[in-house]
């Protein structure tokens, strides 16, 4: 047999868990035998940048695309900021009392994330990341927190029906209620799947609402709805104090439900205690050593982008460009099968390479075709903007001497393994060991409420001393985050989370966490007083280069924001002390043009997962083994999750390679079929309006 050659192009989330899975997966279907890797064969793996994998293969920055891990003083065992993607929903695969199947379709959690850092050796890395459930709000010139939000102190907007007496997340929920057949959290995948192509509206509405019963949540666009069901004040709250601007635009409203709808009971958040970019510097080792192993050669290819790719012949057939021209040919390669497993933006400036010449006889240019065109584009590109900084002092604690005003509300405290670990060395009673290990992971806004939860369980009192012992050992603060309608928009409060305790403490903070609305205000303070702009932004690959360093006016203006969210209104910026060090990372800039995606309204979104994934399916008479692989294009955008199910997906369906999981209850993409006829209820529901619905648009 001829030797095989894989390319992958791309070397964040998406790319390497298709390199990984090419050499570690299994195949029992003889009928894709010969499309296993086998002895001799080359797997290419290519890095428009150059990640920092290991001591073989240093980089300019930390790994995993668009995960980030930023250290203080670029030092791994000091504290750090992720600057890029940050946790990971925990999916516990041992049953328990809450979910005794696991498998089944309504246990929480990111199934493939959660068995990659297993499988990775990584679980003694995994800590729980845990929000507060009192939130610090700076919003409209006033500082608050979410407990005290209520009837006699509304949040300053004027919302319909007392609404500024709520959460801000009501909002969300008021509009989730217009097309609720059951509650959402019996929801499993398949019932997503369903819903993002058959939900529709089921309440009935007054003829004052632009959407009326039966109207398709597809086919609405998520800004139009909230705004036309809380009107401008409604909607203004819902998107100031959720914190994330993209959760308000105008995606595909049924999936905007499902967006909004994250916090489902049972989940549980987590990130690693060596960073998150950890999980991809231990892939690649990974890689590295399998196929060595196999004895399949495996080709690192950093600071070299894909340039152009054809289906011809049975290859791909295709052109690359190095690093520093990345606008001209370098050379060309063809491979037996290629993925891409980059995001639309970059997507698109591979398709501009060929987009003005016809093929040659037999060449298929699967990217520049009308259909393929028109299912890239299912998705919307969304910009975001962090700004990491580090002090030497918690300023913002609500425990350390004289603390600000409006300190956040992060003191928490959570039972880990560990916790029982260090206290069982310390002789702590047997009884409430015991009693501990039924709440891991619970999250505790007080040392109090974890004591009784105890206590509860043991019928025993715990001793003064054995109070503190507990205390000091599961203190696990939450991060946040603080919310405010500037354009920091969200803060994220990591601490200091050093791995080398013996260091002096530095405590990091996400200052901005931007997304949407205000990337363009911290893009014009980044080159300072003095200074044209000399290299286009259309070429500003900042992202691939790693954290650039904040300039002086940037952190003065940081401040002063800042200031206003824990001070009070009008605060001089000489309130928060100046960092010792700050960065930020401008996700707007290519290759990425985006921190994440999300689904645009008008689209049948299951067969778009599908199809795109090989894109010369939407091609009569084509058949290419191009994919295109990655968060972009999945049911779990702007997770890592999503990058590795659609990874996952091809592998299973184009390869034969067997499923990493029981996918049963956990379909990867959506899957065929999962789209069908409405409920009787809704029918019901939808027979009943019809007459009145006649009625009122032949009286218009």
């Amino acid at each position: 047999m001829t030797q095989k050659t894989y390319s992958i192009f791309g070397a964040g989330a998406a790319g390497l868990y298709t390199t990984w899975r090419l050499l570690e997966g299994q195949c029992k279907k003889t009928k894709f035998a010969a499309k296993q890797l086998k002895k001799g064969d080359v797997l290419e793996l290519y890095d428009w940048g150059r990640y920092d994998f290991s001591k073989r293969h240093p980089g300019t920055r930390a790994a995993g695309a668009r995960i980030c891990t930023w250290h203080y003083n670029n030092d791994k065992t000091d504290s750090f900021v992720e600057l890029g993607g940050m946790r990971y929903s925990y999916w516990d695969s041992t049953p328990t009392k809450a979910f005794p199947d696991p498998n089944n379709g309504l246990a929480p959690g990111h199934r493939v994330v959660s068995t990659v850092i297993a499988k990775l050796g990584l679980n003694k890395y995994s800590v729980p990341f845990n929000v507060t459930n009192n939130q610090l709000f700076y919003l409209r010139s006033r500082n608050f927190y979410l407990n005290n939000i209520g009837s006699n102190t509304p949040a300053p907007y004027a919302v319909n029906n007392f609404g500024a007496a709520t959460t801000p997340d009501q909002g969300f929920t008021t509009v989730q209620d217009l097309a609720t057949t059951k509650p959402w959290g019996d929801f499993t995948r398949r019932d997503w799947c369903r819903f993002y192509q058959d939900g529709r509206i089921t309440a009935q509405l007054p003829e004052s609402s632009i959407f009326q019963q039966g109207d398709y949540l597809k086919d609405i666009g998520y800004w139009n709805l909230l705004y036309d069901q809380l009107g401008a004040e409604g909607y203004d709250y819902a998107a100031d104090g959720n914190g994330y601007s993209s959760n308000v635009i105008n995606t595909h409203a049924g999936v905007s439900f499902n967006i909004n709808n994250e916090f489902t009971p049972g989940s549980q958040y987590r990130t690693l205690s060596i960073g998150y970019s950890g999980m991809f510097n231990a892939l690649f080792e990974e890689i590295a050593k399998l196929a060595k192993a196999k004895g399949i050669e495996f080709r690192y290819h950093p600071d070299t982008r894909l340039h152009s790719i054809l289906g011809k012949s049975g290859k791909a057939v295709f052109t690359y460009a190095h690093r520093d021209n990345p606008n001209i040919a370098a050379g060309s390669r063809e491979a037996d099968a290629a993925w891409m497993a980059m995001p639309r933006a970059a997507i698109d400036l591979v398709a501009q390479a060929t987009r003005f010449r016809l093929p040659e006889r037999g060449e298929v240019d699967v990217l520049n075709h009308d259909k393929v065109n028109l299912y890239l584009e299912a998705t919307i590109m969304q910009p975001s903007y962090k700004v990491g900084m580090f002090f030497d002092q918690p300023w913002w604690a609500p425990d350390i001497e004289s603390p600000a005003p409006y300190p956040a509300q992060i003191i928490g405290y959570t039972i880990t393994p560990d916790t029982i670990a260090q206290l069982r060395a310390q002789k702590f009673p047997a009884a409430a060991l015991k009693a501990m290990r039924t709440l891991i992971d619970v999250p505790y806004e007080s040392a109090a409420d974890m004591v009784e939860a105890i206590e509860n369980i043991t019928e025993q009192a715990l001793t003064v001393v054995q109070t503190k012992q507990l205390t000091a050992i599961s203190r696990n603060n939450t991060i946040g985050p603080s919310v405010t309608n500037s354009p920091i928009r969200m803060v994220v409060y990591f601490g200091n989370n050093a791995t080398e305790t013996k260091k002096k403490p530095i405590y990091g903070i996400l200052a901005s966490y931007d997304d949407e609305d205000n990337t363009a205000f911290w893009q014009e303070l980044e080159l300072g007083p003095k200074h044209q702009r000399e290299v286009p932004v259309s070429q500003d690959t900042q992202p691939l280069d790693g954290p650039r360093k904040v300039p002086a006016r940037m952190v003065k203006m940081l401040r002063k924001m800042l200031a206003e969210l824990h001070f009070g209104p009008n605060t001089d910026f000489s309130a928060v002390p100046e960092p010792l060090q700050a960065a930020y990372m401008d996700w707007s800039l290519p290759p990425f043009n985006a921190g994440y995606h999300e689904w645009a309204p008008h689209f049948d979104i299951g067969d778009v997962q599908r199809k795109i994934r090989k894109p010369s399916q939407l091609i009569d008479g084509a058949d290419a083994d191009i994919f295109i692989v990655g968060e972009a294009y999945s049911n779990d955008q702007a997770w890592v999750e999503g990058a590795y199910c659609t990874s996952e997906s091809v592998l299973n369906d184009f390869f034969g390679i067997e499923p990493i999981i029981d996918d049963r209850e956990y379909p990867f993409i959506c899957p065929e079929g999962s789209t069908v006829a409405p409920s009787e209820e809704v029918e019901k529901l939808l027979r009943k309006a019809r007459p009145l619905r006649n009625a009122q648009e032949s009286a218009k």
